[in-house]
């Protein structure tokens, strides 16, 4: 699992069987600190999502459990979206983990 941001959509006019009416948006990863971390991913949208949100992305197999048809060949789904989140700052000095 890991945060993106939603950046784009995608259209599909022919759809799989499992498949119709499930929300496909491009999604840039994200590191803890809001840049880029990889390539983008095209991901289906269980929480209603749209351009700019920040997201959490469930991938591989289990992406799938999030949608109304289970195992249909899916990389990655949105699961939720993310208000807020904090980072420990004594866990990002450089130093290792806090003690």
């Amino acid at each position: 699992m890991y945060l993106g941001r939603v950046i784009g959509r995608v259209v599909a006019t022919h759809c799989i069987d499992g498949m119709q009416g499930e929300r496909l948006l491009i999604v840039q990863p994200v590191d803890e600190h809001g840049e880029h971390a990889g390539a983008t991913v095209v991901a289906c949208d269980s929480v209603d999502s749209g351009p700019g949100d920040l997201v959490h992305v469930c991938d591989g197999r289990e992406s799938t459990l999030a949608l109304a048809e289970h195992f249909v060949p899916v990389d990655a789904t949105i699961v939720g979206h993310v208000e807020q989140f904090d980072i420990d700052s004594d866990s990002t000095d450089g130093q290792g983990p806090a003690h």
